[in-house]
């Protein structure tokens, strides 16, 4: 990492600015976030440029021997046993980018598209994939420059490296294909010369398939479906606490002696960190006549640890990923091509599954406290958390929308990944589909952060009910920041742009971080 000090003249002053060194080894899930989502910028280690050109090299040896390598003199996919001219190699890798650029949809959200540019990037930064180091820091310079490529959002198949996806952002560094920078879109080409960036047209041999033939897309997918997750994660159990609070549950089952009995770590330190939560409440533990909460509260460690534990182990396969070169295949130094298979998402994909169900069930949980915090009439609540029942409705609808994300977050559960689709006439008989599947996480971390916005709605107004002033400092805290974007209720009002605005500030991370 470095730092320094940037003139910013309509600032009048300086300001300290940070950026992330990256050498294809030691790139993290956190320095990853600060580049993608909050922009800061990233700096190719010269060591490693060093080292991508020492491939290159290698490339070059190849076309200078004449040897048949795929991809370098031979065609794609089906295509490998043609074999190129030597006069037409350059004409190969162009036709590649732009032949595979035909992906369908709407276009990609820009923090999914500067994943792509920075995984990429550090792909190619473990100096096996035998591109110019130019090509490298122009992916790097787009990044920091804003510049955005316009890519579709489905195409990929998630095998034979993210083609579609990646031959979108590759015209682009070609000075074709279409780019966001400054908020209006562009030619790639003026896009990069707006930014004060050079295209690297025309491509080396190799530079087309290099750039293609990786996991970026998906990858980049899961990324921000994880770190939104996570974000998701950690306001829903402080909005489970609130909840817990309001519906005044009972705490022995977070007795840390439960689960020393069943010590999953995820359980554990959900149930630590409830205790923490509710420390100081005036309310947990004041009902009578029953027992046993129902399972929405007493088990939210048994139900939520997993979430955890299933976030922490997809962190380390992504972080793992971003580290690695993905492509087909691989020059070394001394012009050893290998041919292999690291294309392939396959590990992704069951990644983005897991990512998918252990998210969904956040949200599930969510939509259990809200039915119970609408019908909580022996715990001293209002039905639907309003006084006037039947003139007002109240929030009676928040349940239906809790629910309805319930049911599209169950059918986006069914697993991409078992549903190999072969293509390029049978060459590529199975293909991992890890780009749906990674569109589904991300899709459901959505839904999720809207369930814990609906919840968060409900436990504020019942917390109100409740009493405020018996909450504990943690609730109040929580409590607070909602009354600053959504007043309590009194007469029936449309509260539709406040769940929103909450949702899209649990996704951005600004509702604070507790940590589990």
């Amino acid at each position: 990492m470095v730092t320094g000090f940037l003139y910013k003249g309509f600032l009048r002053g300086y300001y300290q600015w940070t950026v992330i060194e990256l050498d294809g080894h030691g790139l993290t899930l956190m320095e990853a976030g600060r580049i993608v989502l909050e922009g800061e910028l990233a700096h190719a280690d010269p060591g490693a440029l060093a080292r991508a050109g020492d491939s290159h090299v290698g490339v070059l040896s190849i076309v200078a021997e004449g040897r048949t390598v795929y991809g370098i003199s031979t065609g794609l996919g089906k295509l490998s046993s043609v074999t190129v001219d030597r006069c037409n190699l350059p004409e190969l890798q162009h036709n590649l980018v732009r032949s595979h650029a035909m992906g369908v949809g709407p276009p990609l959200g820009e923090e999914a598209v500067r994943g792509m540019l920075l995984f990429r990037a550090n792909s190619l930064l473990r100096g096996c994939s035998g591109v110019r180091p130019q090509v490298i820091e122009l992916l790097v310079g787009c990044l920091n420059a804003g510049v955005v490529p316009v890519i579709p959002e489905q195409g990929s198949v998630g095998a034979s490296g993210d083609l579609a996806p990646l031959a979108h952002l590759a015209l682009v560094l070609m000075g074709e294909g279409r780019a966001r920078w400054g908020g209006e879109e562009f030619l790639g080409g003026e896009a990069l010369a707006r930014a004060g960036l050079e295209s690297v047209a025309p491509l080396a041999p190799k530079e087309g398939l290099a750039l293609l033939n990786g996991t970026a897309y998906m990858l980049s997918l899961a990324f921000c479906a994880w770190n939104t997750t996570h974000r998701a994660l950690d306001v829903a159990l402080r909005t489970a606490a609130l909840s817990f609070e309001a519906l005044r549950g009972r705490t022995e089952p977070l007795d840390e002696r439960v689960h020393a009995a069943r010590p999953h770590p995820g359980q554990a330190r959900v149930a630590a960190t409830l205790r923490d939560l509710l420390r100081e409440s005036r309310l947990v533990n004041t009902v009578t006549g029953d027992v046993q909460d129902p399972y929405s509260l007493r088990c939210l460690p048994q139900i939520l640890g997993p979430s955890v534990e299933a976030l922490e182990i997809a962190g380390q396969r992504l972080e793992l990923e971003m580290n690695s070169a993905t492509d087909n295949p691989l020059v070394f130094p001394d012009g050893t091509a290998l041919s292999g298979g690291n294309f392939h998402g396959q590990i992704l994909a069951l990644m983005a599954e897991l990512l998918t169900m252990a998210t969904a069930e956040v949200g599930t949980s969510c939509e259990r406290r809200i039915a119970l915090l609408l019908s909580a009439g022996d715990r001293g609540l209002p039905e639907f958390l309003t006084r006037r029942g039947g003139l007002h409705s109240g929030l009676m609808i928040a349940q239906y929308s809790a629910a309805a994300l319930v049911a599209e977050n169950r059918v986006l559960c069914h697993p991409a990944c078992v549903d190999s689709v072969p293509t390029s006439g049978g060459k590529e008989d199975h293909n991992s589909m890890g780009s749906v599947s990674a569109w589904k996480a991300l899709r459901v971390a959505d839904n999720v952060c809207r369930q814990v916005a609906l919840e968060l709605v409900c436990a504020a107004q019942a917390a109100e009910l409740a009493g405020v002033r018996e909450l504990s400092p943690a609730g109040k805290e929580l409590w607070e920041r909602v009354r600053g974007i959504s007043p309590p209720l009194g007469e029936d009002r449309s509260l539709a742009g406040e769940v929103e605005k909450l949702a899209t500030m649990i996704r951005a991370g600004r509702l604070g971080a507790y940590g589990v």
